[in-house]
């Protein structure tokens, strides 16, 4: 079983192998929408109110008991610290009362384990097989864009990044600007469907850079000057736009990486990964691309349950003593991810 309190979602997930048997997520999108964001004290208190009955639900969609689990895990970073403890020690408590192991899994490598899910379950409708390394990763969502060559799964080489915003935040910013409801990814993602990518002239970020950085902060920006310059401007174009720029940027970053690189597969994992315009244009890309189901994209507990058993299975479960007296990494960097003490005698 995998546990997800990273941020303003609760997701419990239960697996067998790399085949997801439930996935339930409580969604905070409502109690933050007034906000226009997420108020952490108030995602940690959300949490606490509904793990129980999510945990129940997914072990009830599953079809097994507590006592029929083999371990159970949880995000212990990176995110929002207070909303990081509930999952953590809700997970620790479960692991400690049925004597099952427990594993504390890297957010961002359940993003990645996510592309590794079996068809079937909840993911019947995933279009490829699981990757296989090497490959480079483009991990893209509200709090990250980073890109990673993998050469094998557990080792993760940063080979760019944003120098500023993420893109999942560069989504929810401009959805702001348009006067969107909160979350404002999909809800700008909606609005674009209507609008023309070629009808304003918004700047390519970073267009002439030969590395593989992103920046998403200047196309902001403009956005902003351009709705202060022009109040009667169609909301649908800007949308549609901006949107236009920011799958530009990733697609070409992530394609000039593959090449220096010299990887020919792409794998693309987080929130950003359910647009269906980046899904498009990297169908385009000449690269093999990976992506998760859409179940699987968003935050989840079973992309947690997938990165306990690929972490698991190649090295054993950690030393539970230790295993348990880990604490909460808000800025847990991907390097970390392997950081758990490994038993192999236990498997």
């Amino acid at each position: 079983m995998g546990i997800d309190t990273s941020c303003d979602d609760t997701g419990v997930g239960v697996v067998r192998g790399h085949r997801v048997l439930s996935n339930v997520v409580a969604s905070q999108a409502a109690l933050h929408a007034p906000m226009g964001g997420v108020l952490p004290e108030s995602a940690s208190r959300e949490h606490l109110r509904v793990i129980d009955e999510v945990a129940g639900e997914a072990l009830a969609r599953a079809g097994v008991g507590l006592q029929e689990l083999d371990a159970v895990a949880a995000t212990r970073g990176p995110g929002l610290a207070g909303a990081l403890l509930v999952g953590l020690g809700y997970a620790k408590a479960i692991a400690w009362g049925t004597r099952r192991p427990f594993v504390p899994v890297h957010h961002l490598e359940g993003h990645l384990a996510a592309c590794f899910a079996e068809p079937g379950g909840v993911v019947s409708d995933a279009a490829n097989a699981p990757p296989e390394p090497p490959f480079l990763c483009l991990i893209a969502s509200g709090g990250h864009t980073v890109l990673f060559d993998v050469p094998d799964y557990g080792t993760y080489l940063r080979v760019g990044g944003s120098r500023d915003d993420a893109a999942g935040e560069a989504f929810d910013k401009v959805a702001r600007l348009l006067g969107l409801p909160y979350p404002g990814g999909p809800a700008l993602a909606a609005l674009a469907d209507a609008g023309d990518p070629g009808a304003l002239a918004l700047p390519r970020p970073m267009a002439r850079q030969q590395g593989h950085d992103f920046s998403f902060s200047g196309l902001k920006t403009a956005v902003a000057t351009l709705l202060e310059r022009d109040p009667n401007v169609r909301p649908a174009d800007v949308a549609a736009a901006f949107q236009e720029r920011v799958t530009r940027s990733l697609v070409d970053v992530s394609v000039r990486a593959a090449e220096s690189n010299g990887r020919d597969t792409l794998v693309v994992a987080g929130g950003v990964a359910a647009n269906r315009s980046l899904r498009e244009a990297l169908r385009s890309s000449g690269l093999r691309v990976h992506v998760p189901p859409l179940e699987l994209a968003t935050d989840n507990g079973a992309m947690i349950a997938l990165a306990a058993v690929i972490g698991s299975t190649r090295d054993g479960f950690p030393d539970q003593a230790e295993a348990l007296a880990v604490d909460a990494a808000p800025y847990l960097p991907l390097a970390d991810a392997p950081s758990r003490p490994r038993d192999a005698t236990r498997r």
